[in-house]
């Protein structure tokens, strides 16, 4: 299989066995020691720890989540993967309590991976829509 190809399955297989399941006793086989999240353009370095919080933190506000990767495109190093990602809102989330609603959002992830793992992780999610699915923003004018 060609380097590429490993590539989009790693990327594949960390989405439906860690961050679908929440069981992140085998992130390490996915995520590199110095992984770094890149948002609005600045770079994070969470670390292994840092990954590990964050799909726990989800898990917490979206105890049900999947994600689907819808398609997925591979040059080099990288990975893009188009998403929807569908939870019950469960726990507070962006200072909103939660609402017991089944809510579904659509993004794009970027990835880059490196000797068989994870190194580095961006994208982006259209928000918009699981904040109109929660209550939480609503077009005036518009009847529920």
């Amino acid at each position: 299989m060609e380097c590429e190809e490993q590539n989009k399955l790693l990327v594949r297989r960390y989405i439906e066995e860690i961050v679908n399941t929440g069981d992140v006793t085998r992130l390490a086989d996915f995520i590199a020691s110095d992984y770094v999240e890149v948002y609005r353009n600045v770079r994070y370095p969470l670390g292994r720890d840092g990954a590990r919080r964050h799909v726990l933190g989800v898990h917490d506000v979206y105890p049900d989540i999947q994600v689907t990767i819808e398609q997925q495109i591979a040059e080099g190093d990288w990975v893009v993967s188009r998403v929807t990602a569908r939870g019950t809102h469960r726990g507070e989330w962006l200072g909103m309590k939660p609402t017991g609603k089944a809510l579904e959002f659509t993004g794009v992830n970027i990835d880059k991976v490196v000797d068989g793992r994870i190194v580095e992780h961006g994208g982006a999610a259209n928000m918009l829509e699981p904040l109109l699915q929660a209550g939480a923003i609503r077009v005036v004018g518009l009847e529920d």
